[in-house]
């Protein structure tokens, strides 16, 4: 595993920045993995690492990509030490007049979630049949690279500016194609105790394909035994961080899961959403309003979601 270097650029619209550093956000854990189960997570994550570059390979544009990539990814992640536990979000449209909630159907849409780790594309592929949205530096590691490609991964340079048309049109081809396709619009990874802004470029993809946007709320815990749940920043990958240390911090926790809260897909009404370029810029600002306004309330810190009810 290479120490991979996580080093945000100065923040810009396109090129945001967080707040978040490893020896600032992430919180030291008692209860830690012994040296032998540690051992077995990393074997155990490698063997399936490698035993997928062949699946990789043949996949292609098969009609079971989907399923083979969440069956693939829900056991690299069960190697790793992480479980994943799925929630409901209830439906929260901002007061908005145009926007609605969709019901609940098999059609493809853009999931959209806050960006806390590079587990993050896993436990959203593990969940939902979907092509993650990757940034290029993905593309460019030794063995991700080929199992990234092999699972139907779309890829972004956030350096380059004038590649967002093409990723756009690349995304809205594939949810065309009847494909679910997942983005992370903050444009960069946070702690997992707070989340930045949803950019609303991807939010295009959606409006030209006509399919509705699935917001989803992902975070870590800790569930040592005989304590209350614990929102965990040891996934976290921000900052100055390496991907080598990110992975130890992982191997090394006892009871981690990955919760992801689903949220009521959202449409806005297409005669005001195709009404010229500026009703679009519109309407791509009110979804990306819309999917983190419902994000957010996925984010409640356990003890004060339990309080709230």
């Amino acid at each position: 595993m290479s120490a991979v270097t996580h080093v945000p650029a100065a923040s810009s619209a396109w090129l945001p920045a967080s707040p978040c550093a490893p020896d600032v956000c992430v919180r030291a854990q008692a209860r830690t993995a012994g040296p032998l189960r540690r051992a077995a997570r990393l074997l155990g994550a490698l063997v399936v690492l490698l035993a997928g570059l062949p699946i990789a390979l043949a996949l292609g544009r098969t009609a079971w990509r989907g399923v083979v990539t969440t069956r693939w990814s829900r056991l690299l992640l069960r190697a790793l030490g992480v479980r994943i536990v799925t929630c409901r979000g209830f439906s929260c449209i901002g007061g908005s007049a145009r926007a609605r909630a969709v019901p609940e159907g098999d059609g493809p849409a853009l999931l959209v979630g806050n960006h806390v780790s590079w587990l993050d594309p896993l436990v959203i592929t593990a969940t939902f049949a979907c092509r993650p949205l990757a940034k290029a530096e993905v593309g460019r590691w030794p063995v991700v690279r080929t199992l990234a490609a092999g699972g139907g991964a779309l890829f972004v340079d956030r350096g380059r500016p004038s590649t967002l048309p093409g990723v756009v049109a690349d995304m809205t081809a594939a949810l065309r194609r009847g494909e679910s396709v997942a983005a992370f619009p903050e444009g960069t990874t946070w702690c997992g105790r707070e989340m930045g802004r949803f950019r609303p470029a991807v939010f295009q993809a959606a409006i030209d394909a006509g399919v509705p946007v699935r917001p989803v709320a992902l975070r870590f815990l800790e569930l040592p035994e005989g304590a209350g749940k614990g929102v965990s920043t040891r996934p976290s990958y921000v900052g100055d961080d390496t991907l080598l240390a990110s992975v130890l911090r992982i191997v090394a926790a006892r009871d981690l899961v990955a919760e992801v809260t689903v949220f009521p897909a959202v449409r806005l009404d297409r005669p005001a959403v195709y009404g010229g370029r500026a009703h679009r810029r519109e309407a791509r600002v009110e979804l990306a309003r819309i999917a983190e306004a419902q994000v957010r309330t996925g984010l409640v810190e356990p003890g004060e979601r339990t309080a709230a009810a």
